[in-house]
């Protein structure tokens, strides 16, 4: 009876996807610079681009609303994860610029509209007193996932000496295998609300859309040129960024679940309050670092400040309407990626003549989404949505 109860609850659904998501991307994610590097010979010139070309997906995302009109939700989610495990299974079979450009894309297009279907699950299925928790506690199976993939390329490849190869296909093979196992053991939930089929933007939704734009600006900056500085200027071998990754993920376990639930108490305002403060300081000090150890201080510092980003998606769905929250979540990933296809390709240029000055672009990113923070309510709602210092301003028009 427990196995079918467990089975029967939507919230354990999305934590399964939850873990297998991170448990086949972090063998991508933690192998590609030195895959790069060591087997195709990349400069900043072609991170960059090819982090670009990851991003494109993301920033076509909202054609998701589109596709969801021929499938569920649900099914459309689990679909995107097997089209990311299968890419990521590949790439080692591809040790070229096209080779890499090619199968970065195709796990990127199951990354992306996985991300973007299942944000839309979460909140639609996870009562919004509830969700600033549950979201940390989807964070904390991600970072158990992500341990355990790290654990297996530290194990399999720096004391058994497996290829990229290898890893990779046992990575995404796996991924493969649990996202079968997910479509046979679960049932097709039902939706609360109906969702619109179409584009939405509303004015009234503003704030949100610019602090998922700058949100996205900043990632690419942490995502693309962070990792890249452990790897170009500190040497940093496959099996130290492995246990780089590995720490991230030990505070993520520990921790993420208790600053959902944090967040939830302090509010939205304060999370991000805190979270732009940190990154100013932590960007600052990324572009002036020397010590490969204060560097990976920074960068755990760094990563521990995602979870907090949960904030604007539980202020969101304090604000919107239940029925736009499928097609804004489409939307903005959109808007989040607008400045992600640009920026590594414009600032992977950049890099090669001044590494100081991307990460000052990083830091002028997060003062712009600090001022924009003060902006959000102590307590939003759909009555309450922006606030001007002692005046709120509420938009009922569409």
């Amino acid at each position: 009876m427990k196995f079918r109860a467990f089975f029967a609850r939507p919230e354990n659904l999305l934590l399964l996807m939850a873990f297998v998501m991170p448990l086949t991307f972090s063998v991508w994610n933690a192998l590609l610079n030195n895959f790069v590097i060591e087997k195709a010979q990349f400069t900043g010139k072609e991170i960059g681009l090819l982090q670009s070309l990851r991003e494109v997906p993301g920033f076509l995302a909202f054609t998701a609303i589109y596709l969801l009109i021929f499938i569920k939700e649900q099914r459309f989610a689990i679909l995107s994860l097997l089209v990311m495990s299968v890419g990521v299974a590949i790439t080692g079979f591809f040790p070229s610029v096209i080779g890499l450009y090619l199968t970065t894309i195709l796990m990127s297009v199951g990354f992306h509209y996985f991300e973007t279907v299942n944000q839309s699950l979460t909140l639609q299925w996870v009562h919004k007193d509830h969700t600033a928790h549950f979201m940390g506690k989807a964070l904390a199976v991600k970072a158990f996932a992500s341990l355990l993939a790290f654990s297996s390329i530290w194990l399999l490849m720096e004391w058994l000496q497996v290829s990229y190869q290898t890893m990779y296909l046992l990575a995404g093979g796996v991924g493969i295998a649990v996202v079968f196992a997910i479509w046979l053991m679960f049932p097709q939930f039902k939706q609360p609300h109906t969702q619109h089929k179409s584009i939405i933007l509303r004015k009234k939704y503003w704030l949100y859309y610019s602090l998922t734009f700058l949100s996205g600006a900043r990632r690419q900056i942490f995502m693309v040129f962070a990792g890249f500085m452990m790897v170009e200027k500190f040497g940093y071998s496959v099996g130290d960024i492995s246990l780089l990754f590995g720490i991230n993920y030990v505070f993520n376990l520990l921790f993420a679940a208790k600053i959902g639930k944090w967040i939830g108490k302090v509010g939205e305002r304060k999370a991000l309050t805190l979270e732009y403060i940190g990154l100013i300081c932590v960007f600052t000090g990324y572009a002036f670092v020397e010590n490969s150890t204060i560097a990976a201080g920074l960068y755990v510092i760094d990563h521990l400040f995602f979870a907090l980003a949960i904030a604007i998606k539980t202020y969101f769905q304090k604000i919107a309407e239940p029925e736009d929250i499928a097609a804004s979540a489409a939307v903005s990933f959109t808007i989040n990626h607008i400045a992600a296809v640009a920026i590594p390709a414009l600032l992977g240029i950049l890099w090669l003549y001044s590494n100081i000055a991307v990460f000052m672009i990083g830091a002028g990113f997060a003062l712009c989404s600090l001022v924009l923070s003060r902006n959000i309510p102590f307590a939003p709602s759909q009555q309450n949505i922006v606030m001007y210092g002692n005046d709120r301003w509420t938009v009922k028009q569409t």
